[in-house]
């Protein structure tokens, strides 16, 4: 299981689903889901405030591989999830993992 914390600064998780502009990091970085287990995308995007939206990622078998190919409808309309949490799940977390993976695997 990997281990995420908020940076100052970023986004900060509140109770109505709501993120201000926190990442969680990884050593200083954006995390690199390609290895993540079911699970470990699970308990990411609980890390992050969407612990019940979180389900939706663990009923459609969503490993790091998955995630990584995830277009923003799949998000919005793959998950069965409300849209308010699926744009924000996907233009603040989803996005910025692709573009973190794809930038760390050019190099």
């Amino acid at each position: 299981m990997k281990n995420y914390c908020n940076i100052t600064g970023g986004m900060e998780d509140k109770a109505n689903g709501s993120v201000d502009n926190k990442s969680p990091v990884e050593n200083g970085q954006m995390p690199d889901p390609a290895n993540w287990g079911v699970t470990d995308v699970v308990n990411y995007f609980k890390a992050t405030g969407f612990e019940e939206q979180a389900t939706a990622f663990q009923d459609q078998e969503i490993d790091g591989k998955s995630l990584l190919l995830m277009t923003r409808n799949d998000v919005l309309t793959g998950l069965s999830i409300k849209l308010g949490p699926a744009l924000k799940i996907y233009e603040y977390h989803v996005k910025p993992l692709q573009t973190q993976h794809l930038k760390s695997n050019a190099s």
